[in-house]
């Protein structure tokens, strides 16, 4: 069986719906709290699969969260010895610093459901199911600079920088394709002081999940499905 190692910052920005994906692929998953362990003593590159999930802090805090410069550090490993590698959030956010790539401050949020604009790389990349608008959770203030070696895939109008390939190996995503409609009251009850600073009513993002139904969860299914089929 294949191995996939996750690194999770906050317990219910987990996996998501990619978990079952990843069994039905083969996979054994095995769930590392990065903010608790001791990341220096790691061994990413002996799983078949790593996987970088969000958080609320930001990828260039590493003076308020020092174990950050583990986490980038691992990362670079991985990326050195060419392995495969999926961010998400804060995860893609890490990677793209790991390149070199900066990260900032939008100035603003992004949060709630909407479709993202695919590249023309995009539309023919793992992300092409999105190509028919199907909303996606997007969930963030902060921005990555698309690396130099890297590949942009998708925009949108607020945050133009939503995602980016290097290879078949590595796939970065701002949005959180994991979050299905039912799981989503967990970030609405653990995010909701940042929901009142941002005036956003839970409600409204219930809703959005809602109509959503299924769909989210069928292309992030065969999104995940297709990139991992494309990996060596």
């Amino acid at each position: 069986m294949k191995r996939a190692l996750v690194l999770r910052h906050l317990a219910f920005e987990d996996l998501g719906c990619l978990a079952a994906v990843l069994e039905a692929e083969g996979y054994a998953i095995e769930t590392i709290e990065a903010p608790l362990h001791p990341l220096a003593s790691l061994d990413v590159n002996s799983a078949d699969l790593l996987i970088i999930l969000g958080g609320p802090i930001g990828a260039f805090d590493e003076g308020l969260y020092p174990f950050l410069l583990d986490e980038l550090q691992l990362i670079r490993q991985r990326l050195d010895n060419g392995k495969p590698l999926l961010g998400i959030c804060l995860g893609a956010q890490l990677i793209a610093r790991a390149l070199g790539a900066d990260v900032a401050a939008m100035g603003h949020k992004e949060i709630g459901f909407g479709p993202v604009t695919l590249t023309a790389a995009g539309s023919t990349s793992v992300l092409a199911p999105l190509a028919s608008g199907i909303p996606v959770l997007h969930w963030h203030g902060d921005q990555f600079d698309i690396p130099a070696q890297a590949t942009l895939l998708a925009s949108t109008e607020d945050c133009p920088h939503q995602a980016f390939s290097v290879g078949d190996q590595v796939l970065a995503l701002q949005f959180h394709l994991e979050v299905a409609p039912q799981a989503l009251e967990a970030w609405l009850v653990g995010h909701a002081n940042e929901l009142h600073q941002q005036r956003i009513d839970p409600r409204e993002l219930r809703a959005q999940a809602q109509a959503l139904g299924s769909a989210g969860v069928q292309a992030a299914s065969t999104i995940l499905i297709d990139w991992l089929a494309r990996l060596r």
